[in-house]
């Protein structure tokens, strides 16, 4: 039998060329049919909705005066669920959900017994974790954007829908705000993009799923608290949750894009330092399962 013959009689084989991408496609298909994964989705998309459910019922039965002022900004124009949404769901929903995807990308696959499987095929360890990662940035990007969606749904539907007022005081038209949700939705992307790196990390050292999730959980709560802490200011610059609510600089005008730009520094290097770690230990990991 040729060398092309083989390859055609093992269809899971994928070819060298293009190794990299039908690898990549493959774990985006698993982890979106995951029923974990839509369960998680699932429940980002209930934030919104319950939030301007919750607003619509406190309103209508006379109860508009309590709670934030930003609250009684989404009863004036339903657009602003998707922002109040986003202001809710980072410090944990979107962390924990994340969590539990970065934690569950390589001791997942220790734990069912198929890493050793995956190494088999010409992929390597390197490509391998690429991969991994590439697909919980991918999941960091549909998290976001669940719930800025489905607060734009929620919002329209039980609430006026108009021009929006700026924190800067500008008004500008609903497609001009839809751009900025979009923008904002890349600005949170990018915030989770450390905690994956660091979930990557914790999951090349150990084949306990459960472990790793919970120690990126963990570790993302911790630098909340420390960021909070008055006490550690000089450590806040560090910390990768510092610009995690830099998003509203993009409801000014001009747009304020300090944020956006010390963000994207603050977590690349997140990215750079974890994924070394993580590669180190996952390139010198015996694989026994």
């Amino acid at each position: 039998m040729s060398p092309a013959d083989s390859l055609e009689a093992r269809p899971d084989a994928p070819r060298r060329n293009g190794l990299g991408l039908a690898l990549l496609g493959s774990e985006l298909a698993v982890l979106f049919r995951r029923v974990r994964t839509i369960a998680l989705l699932a429940a980002l998309a209930l934030i919104p909705v319950l939030l301007a459910v919750a607003v619509r019922v406190t309103t209508s039965d006379g109860g508009g005066g309590r709670g934030p002022a930003f609250l009684g900004d989404i009863t004036q124009n339903g657009l602003f669920v998707s922002l109040t949404a986003l202001t809710v769901a980072i410090p944990l929903f979107l962390p924990l959900t994340v969590g539990v995807v970065a934690g569950d990308t390589i001791a997942g696959e220790a734990s069912l017994g198929t890493l050793r499987y995956l190494l088999v095929t010409p992929v390597g360890r390197m490509r391998l974790l690429l991969v991994k990662y590439a697909a919980a940035a991918a999941f960091c990007l549909a998290a976001t954007l669940v719930v800025v969606v489905f607060g734009a749904i929620a919002g329209a539907a039980l609430f006026p829908v108009g021009p929006v007022t700026l924190l800067s005081g500008q008004t500008i038209g609903v497609g001009d705000y839809a751009l900025r949700l979009l923008l904002m939705a890349v600005y949170v992307t990018m915030s989770l993009l450390g905690l994956s790196a660091i979930g990557l990390f914790a999951s090349t050292l150990t084949s306990v799923p459960v472990g790793a999730m919970a120690a990126t959980i963990v570790l993302s709560t911790v630098a909340q608290i420390v960021d909070a802490l008055p006490q550690l200011d000089f450590v806040d610059p560090w910390l990768f949750t510092h610009h995690w609510l830099g998003f509203a600089d993009l409801m000014r005008d001009p747009v304020v894009w300090d944020s956006f730009g010390a963000n994207a520094l603050l977590q690349a290097g997140y990215v750079v330092v974890f994924g070394a770690l993580a590669l180190g230990r996952f390139t010198t990991k015996d694989i026994l399962s």
